[in-house]
C-alpha cells in the first residue's frame, strides 16, 4: 500500500425532497454515526471534521462545522471546520482531509457534505445559486444557474451545431441508471423520446436545455472516514486515493476563449491521470458532474473521450452507457441521484468507493478496480478529479 490517503468507511442519505429531515443538523445526526459504524471506528478515534455546505440562504443556521458537534455529541470537541466552493463544496472539503491525514496532522477524518434546499421556493433556490457565477457579468441569466448553462450550450451549438438529441441521450441514461440507485432522488426511466421533446411537462428551461437537462433541488448528506496509509491497513476496507488533482479557470466566462471552454476541467483530469500513472482506458467506471447534460457532454471531451466538439459522438456510440467501454454515472449523477449542494462531491466519491469494494448492489459493475470521479464548482471554474482504487 502506497502513502496516499484511504477511505474505510461512508453513509449517504436519500436524496430528495427530504420532509423528515428538517434541517441541515437533522440531516449530519441521520448520517454521521452510520459512517463511524461503516468504518469500524468511534467518535473518540476521529482527530478532525471538514464539513462541506453552500448554504448562502437555504437555511437560517449557519457556523455548520459546530452542528457536527450538536448532532453527535461524542465529536463535540474535535476541531471541525466549514467549507465552500460552490458545487464542489463536498470535494472541497474532502482533499482538506485528505491533506489533514496526509501531512500527519492526524490520522482520522471525518467528511460530512450537506445540503438542506427545499426550505425556500425554487425560484429563490435558483437565485441563491446564482450566486456562485461571477455575478457582474452572470448575474442577469434566468433561470438561475440553468440560464448560464443554457448559454454555454446556445454558444456549443452555435460553434459545432445543434446537439439537443444527444443531451437527451444523456439525460435518458443518467434516469435509467438511477433506477437501480435506490438513494436516488428521481427513480423514474424518462426515456429518449421524453427527454428529447419540449412538452408541457418538459418545458424548455433556458437556451436549449429543457427541464430533463436539468439536475434537481435537492436536500441530502453524504459522510466519508478518512485516513492515513498505515492506519488503513488495520481496518477492514480500504479505498485508496490513487491521485486527487485541483484546478481552477477563470470564474467569468468571458475570460475564457469561449464560454463552453472547460479548461480547468481539462487540467484536472490530465493532473490526476498524470499522478496516477494511468489513461482513461485503465478506469472501469467514472461519476462526474452533470449538473446540466451540456456540462456531462463537455467533461467527455476534457477528460479526453473526444476532441472539442465532438462530445456527442461519445454517448451516440454508446461509450459512457452502463455496458459500455466506460461507463459514466451509473448512479444516476446529479440528472437523477440529484444535487444537495454541499453533498454532491462527497456523495460521488461514495458512489465510485461503493462500485471498488464491491457494495454498489443493482448499480454494480462487474470487476470495478479503477475509478474516476470529477466535481467542479461553477461552470468549471473549481474543478476537483479523484482516482481511487480498491486496496484492501
Amino acid at each position: 500500500m502506497s502513502n496516499q490517503p484511504c477511505v474505510i468507511g461512508w453513509a449517504h442519505s436519500k436524496f430528495g425532497n427530504l420532509t423528515d429531515s428538517p434541517d441541515t443538523e437533522s440531516l449530519i445526526k441521520a448520517t454521521v454515526p452510520a459512517a463511524l459504524d461503516d468504518a469500524g471506528i468511534t467518535a473518540a478515534d476521529v482527530d478532525g471534521i471538514f464539513l462541506g455546505t453552500f448554504n448562502g440562504g437555504f437555511v437560517t443556521q449557519s457556523f455548520e462545522a459546530g452542528l457536527v458537534g450538536m448532532a453527535v455529541p461524542e465529536l463535540a470537541h474535535v476541531p471541525a471546520s466549514r467549507l465552500e466552493n460552490a458545487c464542489a463544496t463536498g470535494s472541497a472539503a474532502l482533499y482538506s482531509a485528505l491533506d489533514f491525514v496526509q501531512s500527519g496532522r492526524g490520522k482520522i477524518a471525518l467528511v460530512v457534505g450537506v445540503e438542506k434546499m427545499t426550505t425556500i421556493p425554487p425560484a429563490e433556490a435558483a437565485a441563491l445559486m446564482l450566486r456562485g457565477s461571477y455575478y457582474a457579468e452572470e448575474g442577469h441569466f434566468t433561470p438561475g444557474f440553468a440560464g448560464v448553462f443554457g448559454h454555454i450550450a446556445q454558444s456549443y451549438f452555435q460553434a459545432f451545431g445543434d446537439q439537443s438529441d444527444a443531451l437527451a441521450m444523456i439525460s435518458a441514461k443518467n434516469h435509467h441508471n438511477a433506477m437501480k440507485n435506490p438513494v436516488a432522488h428521481m427513480h423514474k426511466d424518462l426515456g429518449y423520446a421524453f427527454c428529447n421533446t419540449v412538452s408541457d411537462k418538459n418545458p424548455v428551461v433556458a437556451g436549449p436545455l429543457r427541464r430533463s437537462d436539468c439536475s434537481l433541488i435537492s436536500d441530502g448528506a453524504a459522510v466519508m472516514v478518512i485516513c492515513d496509509a498505515e492506519t488503513a491497513e488495520g481496518m477492514g476496507k480500504a479505498v485508496q486515493f490513487r491521485a486527487h488533482h485541483h484546478a481552477n479557470d477563470f470564474m467569468a466566462l468571458s475570460r475564457r476563449p469561449a464560454p463552453y471552454s472547460f479548461g480547468g476541467a481539462a487540467r484536472a483530469w490530465k493532473g490526476a491521470l498524470d499522478e496516477a500513472s494511468i489513461t482513461l482506458d485503465d478506469l472501469d467506471l467514472v461519476e462526474t458532474h452533470d449538473c446540466f447534460t451540456i456540462a456531462e457532454m463537455l467533461e467527455y471531451e476534457a477528460m479526453g473521450l473526444a476532441e472539442p466538439g465532438q462530445g456527442h459522438r461519445v454517448i451516440r456510440e454508446g461509450v459512457t452507457q452502463a455496458d459500455g467501454r466506460l461507463p459514466v454515472n451509473l448512479s444516476g449523477g446529479l440528472k437523477a441521484r440529484g444535487h444537495p449542494l454541499g453533498a454532491t462531491g462527497v456523495s460521488m466519491h461514495v458512489m465510485a468507493a461503493m462500485q471498488l469494494t464491491g457494495e454498489a448492489g443493482e448499480m454494480q459493475k462487474d470487476g470495478a478496480a479503477l475509478a474516476g470521479v470529477f466535481n467542479m464548482g461553477g461552470a468549471a471554474v473549481a474543478n476537483y478529479t479523484s482516482i481511487l482504487e480498491r486496496v484492501k
